[in-house]
């Protein structure tokens, strides 16, 4: 055995040496210098994802209506097409769904893991859409004080309100930057500025900010000292913001406590159905077994609805 060892790590430094000392290779051209100007190469793998995203697209312009709206992707700051991201949605099902099927091929229990982890990538997309979305929306909220204050000071060195309004895009971080740049760019395009406020603020859900859309489009009607009411504006959503932030980290407890109730069993059940399959038969094999697995699925259900709704406070 030691022979044959020997003799291979011999060879390897034989074609070490040949290849690499006595021969070596010609220096490589770079892929960019070998093409033509112009010239853009596609794989078959690029080719046959746009045609998937393709006939997805069709698929949607007949239906009507799209799993995952332009609109949802856009709030949850997702840089895809719908197509694209169905055709991703369905891709992690597919694979879940394989998953699911290995891990249950030797317990008998392929078919309902198979299922149950397809359904996880369309019911994992949403929850993560949302949670996206009411994170960008709580970021807007927080900097939204800040926002009006450097709006304010465009006003009172002498800018008008479109060019104040640029300047906070300009100079804001996201998703205030993002916002507000596409109120420029609406009025830019022949959109009523009050009318691009109002849209703003019922696509971030912020009432704070329909109280800024709306002080600007009274002031527009009958004048005044836009600046000094931005302040005053200002500074009642900052003590807003304070004391939001003061019920949040008071009900941070009972949400974490919540969220422990809720995945616990679940955690439990999973790991115990992977390590010991064999530890639910009297439960599958049985009537009132999978009465009683129902039953707990269905208080599992409404439990959480009820500690997700005690601790969510609303403000």
């Amino acid at each position: 055995m030691i022979l044959y060892v020997g003799i291979a790590i011999g060879l390897i430094a034989l074609l070490v040496i040949v290849f690499l000392v006595i021969a070596p290779p010609r220096p490589h051209i770079p892929l960019e210098r070998r093409r033509a100007p112009g010239a853009v190469e596609t794989t078959a793998l690029t080719r046959m994802t746009d045609q998937t995203t393709a006939a997805i697209d069709k698929a949607i312009r007949r239906r009507g209506k799209a799993p995952f709206s332009a609109s949802e992707l856009e709030q949850a700051n997702i840089r895809m097409q719908p197509s694209g991201f169905v055709l991703l949605v369905v891709t992690a099902s597919i694979m879940l769904a394989l998953l699911g099927l290995l891990l249950g091929s030797e317990n008998g229990l392929g078919v309902p893991l198979m299922v149950t982890l397809a359904a996880l990538a369309p019911i994992g997309a949403k929850v993560t859409l949302a949670i996206r979305t009411a994170a960008r929306r709580a970021k807007f909220a927080d900097q939204l004080d800040e926002s009006l204050g450097l709006l304010a000071g465009g006003l009172r060195a002498g800018h008008s309100l479109l060019r104040a309004v640029d300047a906070v895009s300009q100079e804001t971080e996201s998703p205030t930057s993002e916002e507000f740049a596409r109120v420029v760019n609406e009025t830019r395009i022949g959109r009523d500025l009050g009318e691009a406020l109002d849209t703003t603020a019922q696509r971030m859900h912020s009432d704070d900010f329909q109280w800024v859309a709306q002080a600007i489009a009274i002031n527009r009607e009958v004048g005044g000292n836009l600046s000094q009411v931005l302040d005053r504006v200002g500074h009642t959503i900052r003590e807003r913001n304070e004391i939001r932030r003061q019920v949040k980290a008071l009900a941070a407890e009972g949400k974490m406590s919540a969220w422990v109730l809720i995945l616990l069993p679940i955690g439990v059940f999973t790991f115990l159905i992977l390590t010991q399959p064999n530890y639910f038969n009297g439960f599958f094999d049985s009537v009132w077994g999978v009465a009683a697995l129902a039953l707990a699925l269905v208080l599992l259900i409404v439990g959480s609805l009820w500690m997700m709704a005690v601790v969510k406070v609303k403000f």
